[in-house]
């Protein structure tokens, strides 16, 4: 649960930098699964990519050189969140992934999404009106 925007990108704990990290693991392990199990390759390598690209981005954003910079990163960093929910849902309704492994993994990209928009927001409200 985030207390407060300020918590969300901060330097000394950074929830979305810990949250996107820990999700990257998560699909790095489903897609080791997909890979064994299913023996998915196109989907899963999709997914892989979207999915471990968020946490790469947003530590990029944390070493913006500006505000704008920031919210641009952080812009890439939500498409690539949104682009992962649209492979995890067509893995699912394609019977690669249960609606049980979907639920939990959608919920975690699904809350990723909401905490770098509302920092994109806080950021852009922050430099209009300093």
């Amino acid at each position: 649960m985030i207390v407060n925007d300020t918590e969300i990108m901060s330097e000394k704990k950074s929830i979305i930098k810990d949250n996107s990290f820990a999700f990257a693991i998560r699909v790095i392990n489903l897609y080791k699964h997909l890979a064994e199990a299913k023996k998915e390759f196109v989907l899963s390598k999709q997914l892989l990519r979207s999915g471990t690209s968020i946490g790469a981005l947003v530590r990029e954003a944390q070493n913006a050189e500006s505000s704008k910079d920031f919210v641009h990163k952080l812009g890439i960093a939500q498409k690539e969140c949104d682009e992962t929910v649209y492979w995890l849902e067509l893995l699912k309704d394609t019977d690669y992934i249960t609606h049980t492994e979907f639920q939990s993994i959608h919920h975690d990209a699904t809350e990723l999404l909401r905490m770098i928009k509302s920092a994109i927001i806080t950021t852009k409200n922050k430099t209009q009106n300093p």
